[in-house]
């Protein structure tokens, strides 16, 4: 009857750790899955990342390469980059004379005062 008894009781006890070691199984198997989706959702936020930077490089370089052949700075626009400095310095010019003549327009308004 001891010999029951104590099977009885190393039953239980192996029962009562086979329990313990399926919950922690069950607990690493629930941490793995949520290691494993948090990968995941990184991974697609670093491609998402990675198009966002290559579609912003593909427009910069369009728009560096419109603005050269709008600045004549490419090979084909030789011309044009002469009339842009041409209507640049043209324009502090008619700046610069608006301002030393402004005494001729607004000098008799601040005269009369």
């Amino acid at each position: 009857m001891a010999s029951s008894v104590s099977e009885s009781t190393y039953e239980s006890q192996n029962d009562a750790r086979l329990d313990q070691l399926h919950s922690k199984l069950h607990l690493l198997r629930g941490v793995t899955t949520d290691i494993y989706d948090d990968a995941e959702r990184q991974n697609r936020m670093l491609d998402d990342t990675n198009n966002t930077f290559s579609s912003l490089t593909a427009s910069l370089s369009h728009s560096s390469r419109r603005a050269a052949h709008a600045f004549g700075l490419s090979s084909t626009g030789g011309v044009r980059q002469t009339r842009i400095i041409a209507y640049v310095v043209g324009g502090f010019l008619l700046l610069w004379m608006v301002w030393r003549t402004r005494g001729i327009w607004w000098g008799s308004a601040e005269g009369g005062v």
